[in-house]
């Protein structure tokens, strides 16, 4: 078989990998805290928020600014340990791969 055959057998056997990766981590969640708790923020990792929840003893009308730090440290955190997962689930796919010319 030649080297472009090869390669567009592994690129189909890839692109099929990654659509079934892609699934998989869209049901995957992660969560993340901030506030000691009070801030809990859960994502997927395919990077989309799924819920966020509030410590209604966290709820200080006069400390609203505290308030939207530990959301968004929260929601940072969530979708940073979503994002790796994913490119560690991504890069064992394309690990293997060996373009004809490139490598």
């Amino acid at each position: 078989m030649s080297s472009i055959g090869k390669f567009m057998k592994q690129a189909a056997r890839m692109q099929q990998q990654m659509e079934q990766v892609q699934t998989a981590l869209a049901n995957k969640t992660v969560d993340a805290t901030s506030g000691g708790g009070a801030v809990k923020v859960v994502a997927r990792c395919d990077g989309t928020l799924v819920s966020i929840k509030i410590d209604p003893a966290a709820l200080n009308p006069t400390d609203a600014q505290l308030l939207e730090d530990m959301v968004l440290t929260a929601a940072n955190q969530a979708l940073e340990q979503a994002r790796k997962i994913s490119s560690e689930e991504m890069g064992r796919i394309t690990q293997g791969m060996s373009i004809p010319g490139l490598m």
